[in-house]
């Protein structure tokens, strides 16, 4: 029997506003792949793997032919908001049935398998709490949910890894954001799954409760479960994954280790964003910098500068701005937006 049509992703040329066409085809749904899966360190066996994926709404291409594996520890899944991250993440949950290829957990089939799902948490980007429950009553029904033998110990245990212990016996309703996030995540450890997803964890999170997570998440990854967590900022996901996968217009941008990815962003040109309390010093000492390419004045108080060697420049801009007897009131990346930073390993 012949595989099923499927659009093919037809990308639009660069700064047309014109939506991708649709082509019908009938090539395999599923292509066997003679070298490792992208997205796992060498010598470890992914517990996820996603092959040759595409998820299509009508003509409309969310998800386009991505391959990916995941191996145990933390894995960044990194892409600007509408990249297709939480079409993916619902695909390997088994949420969503893939318009094409296949995806399984654990080397089972991650869609309509209940042994699959029994080893497999998920915390959704949405909110699904209840606000007349309390803490310990939300993660017990799930507990019960999981048909788990001691259903009070699991909660208990749950609750205690996300430290919510003295919080337990309050109402959802009267939660903050922080606190319904880490109650989200004892609801999806509270069977002890060996593979977890985490879509956008730290979205409305303060300073001290996106630490909180951070290191939760990097605590969990050590214990040796296999954690998959999506994310749009880039600097958040540094703190926790070494290992990242990145989708840019529902397509596999890069896999891999995150340092490797990250020398390799450093080679195209930065643009920085500087104040000081004396712009024109610091930018008549910054020209003269190797790692400077160029600086303009922006205001009062602020100037940009552009790099073609961020690492050397974030190193020498405070050196300089000492030498020169200027203070330094804000250095920050003018461009580091996962779209910018991303569109350049796209156009590679």
């Amino acid at each position: 029997m012949s595989s099923p049509a499927r659009p093919t992703w037809t990308p639009r040329a660069a700064g047309s506003a014109a939506a991708p066409t649709v082509a019908a085809t009938t090539e395999p749904v599923v292509h066997a792949h003679s070298q490792p899966l992208p997205g796992f360190l060498p010598g470890r066996e992914p517990s996820v793997t996603v092959e040759h994926v595409s998820k299509w709404y009508g003509d409309v291409v969310a998800v386009s032919d991505v391959s990916f594996g995941v191996a145990p520890g933390v894995t960044g899944l990194l892409g600007p908001n509408g990249a297709g991250k939480s079409t993916l993440l619902k695909m390997i949950a088994g949420l969503l049935a893939p318009s094409a290829g296949k995806v399984q957990i654990l080397g089972q089939a991650a869609r309509g398998r209940p042994e699959t799902y029994r080893r497999l948490g998920l915390v959704p980007e949405q909110e699904q709490l209840y606000p007349h429950l309390t803490a310990r009553e939300f993660v017990r029904l799930n507990a019960i949910l999981q048909k788990l033998p001691d259903v009070d110990a699991a909660t208990d245990r749950a609750i205690a890894t996300v430290e919510m212990t003295d919080a337990a016996g309050r109402r959802l309703g009267g939660f903050s954001k922080g606190m319904r996030q880490r109650i989200k995540v004892a609801a999806a450890l509270v069977h002890d799954p060996d593979v977890l997803l985490m879509d956008e964890p730290l979205n409305g999170t303060d300073p001290i409760q996106r630490a909180g997570l951070i290191a939760l998440i990097k605590r969990l990854g050590s214990a040796g479960k296999t954690i998959l967590v999506s994310s749009h900022v880039l600097v958040e996901v540094e703190r926790f994954a070494e290992n990242i996968v990145v989708i840019v217009n529902g397509k596999l941008a890069a896999a891999g280790d995150y340092r490797a990815i990250r020398d390799k962003m450093d080679e195209r040109d930065h643009a920085v964003n500087i104040r000081a309390d004396q712009p024109r010093r610091l930018a008549a000492a910054l020209i003269a910098e190797p790692s400077t390419r160029s600086v303009r004045l922006d205001g009062d108080s602020r100037l940009v500068a552009e790099t073609n060697d961020a690492r050397a420049f974030y190193r020498a801009v405070p050196l300089v701005a000492r030498r020169e007897g200027v203070r330094l009131l804000e250095l920050q990346a003018a461009d580091e937006s996962l779209t910018a930073v991303f569109a350049y390993l796209v156009e590679r």
